[in-house]
C-alpha cells in the first residue's frame, strides 16, 4: 500500500482550515509542505509563519520539502515545527553528507530531493544515510505540470540502487501524480505519492486519497 502524502501547495489558501481538516479526518499519511524561495525555483509559495499555523492544525506528520538555496540555515526551525521529514535538494546542497547529518543530529528523518534533470547515480556515496528520495516528475515551482514520462525509468534505477547497497531507503515522487501515473510508479518501486491539485482540485478529495493508497 502506498504512502500518500497530499501536496499543500494545491489547497485553498482563503479556506485553509478547511482543507486541513479534511487532511486530519482523511486516510493520508504525510502532508506534503513545499517551501518555495524564489531563488531556487521560479515561484514563492509559503514561509515559517504558514508552516506554524498549518503544524499546529494538522494532526499528521509534516513532509517539508525546502526548494531553496541554503536549507541548512532553517534546519532549527522545520525541527522547531515538529516535522517528520526534512527533504533538501541535491542541487541546493554544496556540502549534503554534513547537511544529511545536521538533519538527523536534529532528530528529523532526511530527504534529499532530485530534480528531472539529476541522475540517481550522483546518491551512490550517500543512498545509505538517505532516508528518502523524491524524485521531481515536474520542474519544481508550479503545480498541475504534465508528468515527465522519462521518471518511470528513473525510479527503477533508483530501486535498483536501493537494493544493490541493501538500504532501506524510501522513494517518494512528486508531480503530475495522478491514477494513472501513481499506477506505474508504485509498480516500478515508488513508495511515497504526492499528489496535490489531483486531491484537493476533486469533488471528494477523501476519495481520492484512498484511491492513491490502494493502487
Amino acid at each position: 500500500m502506498a504512502i500518500v502524502s497530499p501536496s499543500l501547495l494545491a489547497a485553498d489558501f482563503i479556506n485553509l482550515n478547511k482543507d486541513i481538516d479534511m487532511i486530519n479526518r482523511s486516510e493520508a499519511d504525510w502532508l506534503h509542505l513545499d517551501v518555495m524561495d524564489g531563488v531556487f525555483v521560479p515561484n514563492i509559495s509559503f514561509g515559517f509563519p504558514v508552516l506554524e499555523a498549518v503544524a499546529k492544525a494538522c494532526t499528521k506528520p509534516l513532509d517539508v520539502h525546502l526548494m531553496i538555496v541554503d536549507p541548512d540555515k532553517f534546519t532549527d526551525k522545520v525541527k522547531a515545527l515538529g516535522a517528520y521529514m526534512m527533504n533538501v535538494h541535491y542541487e541546493a546542497c554544496t556540502h549534503l553528507h554534513r547537511t544529511i547529518h545536521n538533519i538527523h543530529d536534529a532528530g528529523m528523518k532526511a530527504g534529499v530531493t532530485l530534480n528531472p534533470h539529476t541522475p540517481v547515480n550522483v546518491l551512490d556515496d550517500i543512498i545509505q544515510d538517505v532516508d528518502m528520495v523524491l524524485l521531481m516528475t515536474v520542474n519544481p515551482g508550479f503545480g498541475g505540470q504534465k508528468f515527465i514520462e522519462h521518471s518511470i525509468e528513473k525510479v527503477r534505477k533508483l530501486k535498483a540502487l536501493i537494493e544493490q547497497r541493501g538500504c532501506h531507503t524510501l522513494i517518494e515522487v512528486d508531480g503530475g501524480v495522478n491514477a494513472d501515473t501513481g499506477k506505474r510508479l508504485v509498480d516500478a518501486g515508488t513508495d511515497v505519492l504526492v499528489a496535490g491539485s489531483y486531491v484537493f482540485g476533486a469533488e471528494n478529495p477523501e476519495e481520492r486519497i484512498l484511491t492513491l493508497k490502494n493502487l
